[in-house]
């Protein structure tokens, strides 16, 4: 029954219409779908992680892309049950994947703002950035990234445990409230500072490729991931905007398409191979060959 749900998850459990007695063929679809895209974001991030894993240039988009990791792989674990629930009609729930769920979600969106500050620094302060800049000032900004989105999370958790639905209500309302006014419009504000810095810049010079990079895994989760908060945050308002299955299945696709993004923007002409896609993430993060948190050491087997 549904009193017997934690308020963390009453109304927000992703991927799930409640329908007794019956199976769904919209629900059954849509999680089949959600299904397979997480599935080949596995394999994408997956590559990622192994190629970055023992040589790391760039520890941003390393924890971003294990963010997107995590976030597939709850996915994953949670469209296969509701797809044995959708099939047996019988409620077969693990109440720990939506936190975890939101854990990895939010600390992507921390750790994209993060990248989008960063990138926009080294081009504004381009001689601070490559001569002054700590070298591990983006090792303890993920750090406290990291830090936060597990306090948040905990918080939250927590709140919600205590069955007193005004403080489940109140921490989760803060929590999207936080990404849709704090990280998300400085995310945009960044990110746009720097493209508007590109293309003022030096017509001869062609944008790096981390910008490029930077421009389109924020294009694509304004597109695909934020609508998730968005859509939460309204739910908590009491406004149901679009079904919960239809947006984890857009932030599903951004997490997605975020390694294909590093892979085309690093993308050099030979046969697709372990040591080709090396050189595609090596070819971006060599670029500028400046000092700052943004260069590290070559990838291993990419010279």
């Amino acid at each position: 029954s549904t009193t017997s749900i934690p308020l963390l998850l009453q109304g927000q459990w992703p991927l799930r219409e409640e329908k007794q007695g019956m199976t769904d063929v919209t629900n059954v679809a849509i999680h089949i779908v959600t299904l397979l895209i997480s599935l080949c974001g596995l394999v994408g991030n997956g590559a990622v992680l192994c190629l970055l894993s023992l040589k790391v240039p760039n520890i941003s988009i390393f924890d971003l892309a294990f963010a997107d990791f995590l976030f597939l792989l709850f996915t994953v674990l949670s469209a296969l049950l509701f797809l044995v629930e959708d099939v047996s009609c019988s409620p077969i729930m693990s109440l720990a994947l939506f936190p975890l769920l939101l854990f990895s979600y939010n600390l992507g969106l921390y750790l994209l703002t993060a990248i989008s500050i960063n990138s926009c620094s080294s081009i504004l302060c381009p001689v601070w950035y490559r001569c002054h800049c700590p070298q591990r000032l983006s090792w303890v900004v993920c750090a406290l990234l990291w830090a936060l989105s597990i306090a948040v999370i905990v918080t939250v958790t927590s709140l919600c445990h205590s069955q007193e639905h005004e403080h489940c209500q109140v921490s989760l309302t803060s929590m999207y409230a936080l990404n849709l006014f704090l990280f998300a419009p400085a995310m945009v504000i960044f990110t746009m500072i720097l493209f508007i810095k590109v293309k003022c810049g030096s017509q001869q010079q062609q944008p790096k490729r981390l910008n490029t990079v930077t421009f389109l895994t924020v294009l694509f989760f304004l597109l695909f991931a934020l609508p998730l908060s968005l859509s939460n945050f309204l739910q908590q308002l009491g406004y149901i905007v679009v079904s919960s299955q239809v947006v984890f299945l857009l932030s599903c696709i951004h997490s997605t398409i975020n390694p294909f993004i590093l892979f085309l923007a690093g993308r050099c002409w030979r046969p697709c191979s372990v040591q080709s896609l090396r050189l595609s993430l090596q070819r971006i993060f060599e670029e500028g060959g400046g000092r700052g948190p943004q260069h590290g050491h070559p990838l291993p087997g990419a010279g």
